[in-house]
């Protein structure tokens, strides 16, 4: 018997900072949107822009990792599966949206470190106040192959003219 798949992966830019909020039990769950591009040339020559636009859900632990350090322009990797729902607004119209549920997410941003601008932020927050976590960039260097806290990697700095896609 053949299995079906529902699978996405998408490479682009967050639109906008990540919104985590809780569920009535306590389970986090962060919101953002994701930017993708293509390029193409036109019959006439032309190179042409396309921008698609995609909703991501992310829940558990990495909800809180996407809210921790995740920005609006980061460039993510994000792998999951696509789901439909549905819902009567006011006036009862049947409304449909189309998310992307994460399960999986890489960082493609270089951290400061690698960029030469220094070391990652640190510092703490009030968990119960209104100020975001700090962004610590030392994630990137984890994704990358290296540690936590901007360990030494021997990897080459590869950029997004070296990816082939």
């Amino acid at each position: 018997m053949a299995k079906d798949l529902n699978k996405v992966m998408i490479i682009g830019r967050l639109g906008k900072d990540p919104e985590m909020r809780f569920t009535p039990q306590g389970t986090p769950v962060t919101n953002f949107t994701v930017a993708a591009g293509r390029q193409w040339k036109d019959p006439n020559g032309e190179t042409r822009d396309e921008t698609e636009w995609f909703s991501v859900v992310v829940w558990n632990k990495l909800a809180e990792i996407c809210n921790q350090y995740l920005t609006k322009g980061s460039r993510v990797y994000i792998e999951g599966r696509l789901q439909t729902r549905s819902w009567d607004d006011d006036s009862g119209q049947k409304r449909f949206r189309t998310e992307v549920v994460a399960s999986d997410m890489i960082i493609l941003d270089r951290s400061d470190q690698q960029q030469g601008q220094g070391q990652a932020r640190s510092g703490g927050y009030q968990a119960g106040g209104n100020a975001r976590p700090p962004r610590d960039n030392s994630a990137n260097d984890y994704n990358r192959g290296g540690t936590y806290g901007g360990g030494y990697t021997n990897e080459p700095d590869i950029g997004d003219d070296d990816i082939p896609f």
